[in-house]
């Protein structure tokens, strides 16, 4: 059954804007699923070359498609319209994640949004994935780390600017139980930079590996 949100203002596709649905079926084919084989560490399909995440502090990550084609405005829908249709697809795509990546006992944790930010949209978008993943079955949902500090937009800046030390404070929030396990989720994985930071502050409250999981991975 619709709800009331979708009467009074019937869906349309967050790409091409078609009347119907949050994602049409011609952007839906589309889009740009990622081949295997895949570099375990930095996603990206084989070979990468010199590894961008070679130095990070998560040991592995995975996405399921690129951030290209139809993905872009589907990410921004997401963050902007708080799109149901939109957070169903990323799940589904998301779900598809290699079993042995994750491991049995997932516990999932969401890539902090500032809180002035969050404030900002009324809506945390990592956060929204996560819950749909715990929602059908695929861990528990753990919501350990906090942003620290003024807000850093990432969009925008350059790969060196978004490495910069310092630039993203995350850290484990007071009397939460890091587990042994994590697996980090967010929307999009470009350079690497935000889930590291993520990633240092969950291995320095005690967490013996993390898997960085995003729904479209940036290409070089």
């Amino acid at each position: 059954m619709p709800g009331l949100r979708d009467l009074l203002a019937p869906p349309a596709c967050l790409v091409c804007r078609a009347a119907g649905t949050d994602l049409c079926p011609p952007c839906r084919r589309g889009l740009p699923w990622l081949p295997d084989p895949r570099c375990v560490r930095c996603g990206l399909p084989q070979p990468c070359r010199r590894c961008p995440a070679a130095a990070q502090a998560f040991d592995a990550s995975w996405a399921p498609v690129a951030y290209a084609g139809p993905v872009p405005r589907l990410v921004a829908g997401l963050k902007a319209r708080r799109a149901r249709g939109a957070t169903e697809t990323m799940v589904a795509a998301l779900l598809r994640a290699p079993y042995g990546l994750c491991g049995g006992d997932r516990v999932l944790v969401p890539v902090p949004t500032a809180a002035a930010r969050a404030r900002t949209r009324g809506f945390d978008q990592a956060t929204a994935l996560a819950a749909g993943l715990a929602d059908r079955g695929f861990g528990e949902l753990r919501p350990v780390l906090e942003r620290v500090g003024a807000a850093t937009r990432q969009r925008g800046a350059g790969r060196g600017e978004r490495l910069a030390a310092g630039r993203i404070a995350v850290r484990v929030r007071t009397g939460a139980v890091v587990p042994p396990v994590c697996v980090l989720i967010d929307d999009v994985h470009t350079t690497g930079a935000t889930f590291d930071a993520c990633a240092r502050a969950l291995k320095a409250g005690g967490a013996a590996r993390v898997v960085a999981l995003a729904y479209a991975r940036a290409l070089p």
